[in-house]
């Protein structure tokens, strides 16, 4: 069953997750909606990619009333390609919300038990990884590109939350759109790297199609990742939405030749009025 649904045009949310927990907003915007002009139209959420800083705010504050969370309650990161991943607190919060100089340098994932924050990163066919441990109330994303991918991004996220005392067996993840394996052609250089990762593991997420050429599903290779880690496999779910195949839906860097905008990854809890 496909766990993205739209309630909106600018935006997809996972939907069992949302209807399970109430308070839990997660999902990911589409391109739709915004005000962004040119290779960002419309709905551009990236600071870095040289689009205009006032339409990104427009666009992040028009995202922010749909799903009820106020920007200066976002944080954000300067993503590398790295595997740093940041514990966040409610004094984070407004750090990268609306600008790039004040977003965690040099970081792909966050993690936060505390209310009132929602995590946010920035995509343009990288997958996007939720976690969430609910008796725990833990809630989690990551930037996972080939590089983050293959240095186990997804492994790195479940041993932080160990130390926080959660086993891989209270986690759940979602996959979320990204580049599938059809359109993501990668070399041996890759390949290599990927091989290193998956030592004993027979199932591979890549095919060769030429000399020197193959095709590479980042989406099961993540989700190989994630059961090695101990996560089990009927707590994982993955779309099968994809970001180059779609390109009237969403940003895809290799589609569009790296001139193009970002989509934004999203997860927090809403704070108890009470």
């Amino acid at each position: 069953m496909e766990p993205f649904a739209y309630d909106h045009q600018s935006f997809l949310s996972i939907k069992n997750w949302m209807e399970q927990y109430p308070r839990l907003v997660a999902g990911i915007t589409t391109k739709k909606g915004g005000s962004s002009t040119g290779v960002f139209e419309y709905l551009n959420m990236g600071f870095h990619v040289g689009d205009q800083r006032e339409a990104v705010c427009h666009n992040r504050n028009k995202v922010a009333e749909f799903i009820q969370f106020p920007v200066e309650h976002w944080v954000g990161a300067e993503q590398t390609h790295e595997t740093l991943i940041r514990k966040i607190t409610s004094t984070d919060r407004g750090f990268g919300a609306d600008t790039y100089e004040t977003a965690f340098k040099g970081t792909d994932g966050f993690y936060t038990n505390e209310e009132g924050i929602l995590l946010t990163l920035c995509y343009a066919d990288c997958v996007p990884l939720f976690f969430i441990s609910p008796e725990h109330r833990m809630i989690g994303s990551a930037h996972a590109g080939w590089k983050g991918t293959v240095n186990e991004i997804a492994r790195k996220m479940v041993e932080q939350w160990g130390e926080e005392g959660i086993l891989p067996n209270q986690i759940f993840v979602t996959i979320g759109p990204s580049i599938c394996e059809k359109c993501y052609i990668v070399n041996d250089y890759v390949i290599n790297f990927v091989e290193n990762t998956l030592v004993d593991v027979e199932e591979k997420p890549y095919n060769l199609i030429n000399d020197g050429q193959y095709t590479l599903d980042l989406r099961k290779l993540n989700k190989i990742i994630l059961l090695k880690a101990g996560v089990p496999a009927d707590h994982i779910q993955i779309t099968k939405l994809c970001s180059s195949c779609d390109q009237f839906e969403f940003f895809s860097h290799r589609r569009d030749q790296g001139k193009t905008g970002r989509m934004l990854s999203y997860i927090g809890w809403k704070e108890t009025t009470e």
